[in-house]
Formats: structure tokens, C-alpha cells, sequence
């Protein structure tokens, strides 16, 4: 089988279960995050030596920009906007390994992630408003926007899934164009291009679903902001 953005090789099989190459990347990427987490956090101290600083200013970086987006405690949404940021980031960078195609050039990743948004979302909506609140916020500012509503859920996911796709996929594939044709050397500007999108893309993601997320969170607490001014 061809190895496509719509349908990937099979790798090898699991009893029943065949799984392919984006899955054995997507797998080594979580490794990869899952040692350096454990290597970056074991020896933490109260006097930081200068990775724990950067580390120290990379998550009050992450906290500022939920506690812009959704007000209170960031911790509330640090570790799943953390994690899609670095988990992001890290697959589409994998693209620099010989050989390595990134699991977000391949479009049931990217749906994955969107997915995980998508539901993240409803969970939280429901926890901030509860059931029938969650509910009454599709008849807003009428009934007659129901439909509207629903439609704009299932879209805005949609496109956060296309866009990461769409701009991994096209990087990868025009690198790998010109490096058929072109030989080894002169592709290398546009490796570093498509890093520099593949950090971009990793955290208009990141933001979009702490946009999304947050949407939720923010109508629960505007009810309390008008009770407060009256």
C-alpha cells in the first residue's frame, strides 16, 4: 500500500489490529516527551540552575497565556494545552529524521487531536454550566440560532483539524519535491522553513483549543460577573 496523507502503510500487525507508520512515529514522539519530561523534572530545586529556569519560564510563559485567554487558575489547562503544544511541535519537527514522516502530515492524527479538543470542550462546558446551562447556550441570542450553533461547533473543529494538516502535509511534500530533484543541500533552507511553520502551526493550535476550550468556561463566568455588578 502507497504511503498517502489519507492512507498510511501498515507497519506490522497486532494480532487482529494492523498498525501503521504515523502510529509507530506517533509512538516514538510520546517516548521521546515521556523521557525528556522525566529527565528535565527529576532533580528540580528551590535554587534552579539554568534548564529548570528555562523550564520555570517556559510554563509561567504557557500560564500567562491561558490566564489571558480564560481567567482563574491556569493550572486548571496547563498540562493538555502543554501537552498538545509540545506533542505538536514535536511531531511535526520529527520531520528532520531521514526517513521520518511527521504523524500530523497524516489527517487521522490531526482529527485525533481535534477530536480530543472537541470533547475536552464539551466536558468542560458541562462542568462550568451544567447539563441543560451547557444545552441553553445553542438558543443564543435566539432559538432560532439552534442550528447555527451546533453546525459552528462541529466547523471550527473541522478547520483547526484541516489547517494543522494542510500545513504539514504541503512542507513535507514540497521538501520532499525538491529533494528528488534537487539533491541533498539545496533543500536545507526550506527544512528550516518548514520548521519554523511546524512551530508556528503547533501553537496556533494550541491556542485555537484554548480558545475553544475557554469559550465555555468564560459564558459560565459572565453570569456571575453581571450578578456581581448589580
Amino acid at each position: 500500500m502507497i504511503d498517502t496523507p489519507l492512507s498510511a502503510a501498515p507497519a506490522f500487525a497486532l494480532g487482529p489490529v494492523t498498525v501503521t507508520w504515523p502510529v509507530v512515529a506517533t509512538w516514538g514522539v510520546m517516548a521521546v516527551l515521556a523521557l525528556a519530561s522525566i529527565l528535565a523534572t527529576r532533580r528540580l530545586s528551590d535554587r534552579p540552575g539554568k534548564a529548570q529556569a528555562v523550564l520555570e519560564l517556559l510554563v509561567a510563559t504557557l500560564d500567562g497565556e491561558i490566564r489571558a485567554t480564560i481567567p482563574g487558575d491556569p493550572a486548571r489547562f496547563r498540562a493538555l494545552i502543554g501537552t498538545l503544544l509540545l506533542f505538536i511541535l514535536a511531531a511535526n519537527w520529527s520531520s528532520i529524521i531521514p526517513r521520518v514522516e511527521p504523524p500530523t502530515a497524516h489527517l487521522e492524527t490531526d482529527a485525533a487531536l481535534a477530536l480530543v479538543v472537541f470533547v475536552t470542550g464539551i466536558v468542560w462546558g458541562i462542568r462550568a454550566l451544567g447539563l441543560r446551562g451547557w444545552l441553553a447556550t445553542f438558543a443564543k441570542p435566539s432559538w432560532v440560532m439552534i442550528p447555527l450553533n451546533l453546525v459552528e461547533q462541529v466547523t471550527r473543529h473541522f478547520s483547526l483539524m484541516v489547517r494543522l494538516f494542510g500545513n504539514v502535509m504541503s512542507g513535507v511534500f514540497v521538501v520532499g519535491i525538491i529533494l528528488s530533484l534537487a539533491g541533498l543541500l539545496v533543500p536545507i533552507p526550506l527544512m528550516a522553513l518548514d520548521l519554523l511553520t511546524g512551530a508556528i502551526q503547533a501553537y496556533i493550535f494550541a491556542t485555537l483549543a484554548l480558545v475553544f476550550i475557554g469559550s465555555a468556561v468564560n459564558e459560565a463566568d459572565a453570569p456571575r460577573k453581571e450578578d456581581r455588578h448589580e
